[in-house]
């Protein structure tokens, strides 16, 4: 990769995460949810059995329906949201994520504090041609800053822009 293809993505443009990110994001709920489900439902039959009560089993089976079912619709629909409100910039002076809903993050790592970088695919990642964009920074806190739902090539370039272009090793 030259430095030509890896500087194109360093044009200060902030852009959202890969959209297929959210569809990664709904089968990891969707594995979540249904090992949840499994232990919970044993922990709730389990406690109405050793009850002997007839009537626990009526209340608890019905919130445990509606509490799992609620949580069930609430990740899968959070992906969304979350891709809605999440958003990165690269430039020459380094790069700047923005993430939260709620509660809004600005990150920004400026290329003089990188250290090293990494880009990472789980499985699931893989089959969607996304991957994560591990930026490793010097201090404590952020000091491993991850940017996850990017395109597995544009990860690449980002990190091939954010890597030095000396060829020394300076302490």
């Amino acid at each position: 990769m030259d430095a030509g293809t890896a500087d194109s993505i360093a044009d200060g443009v902030s852009r959202q995460l890969d959209p297929r990110w959210i569809t990664v994001q709904r089968v990891h709920a969707a594995i979540f949810i249904t090992i949840l489900a499994a232990g919970s439902f044993v922990a709730v039959v389990s406690v109405w059995v050793a009850s002997g009560i007839l009537a626990l089993g009526l209340l608890l089976l019905p919130l445990w329906f509606g509490a799992i079912g609620a949580l069930a619709w609430h990740l899968q629909r959070w992906p969304a949201i979350a891709y809605r409100h999440t958003w990165y910039r690269v430039d020459e002076a380094g790069l700047e994520i923005l993430r939260g809903v709620y509660w809004r993050t600005i990150t920004n790592v400026p290329k003089s504090r990188i250290q090293h970088s990494d880009v990472s695919q789980g499985p699931l990642e893989r089959k969607h041609g996304l991957g994560t964009l591990v930026v490793y920074t010097a201090g404590t806190q952020h000091s491993e800053v991850k940017l996850p739902g990017l395109e597995f090539d544009t990860a690449r370039r980002i990190r091939a822009h954010l890597l030095p272009r000396d060829e020394g090793d300076a302490v």
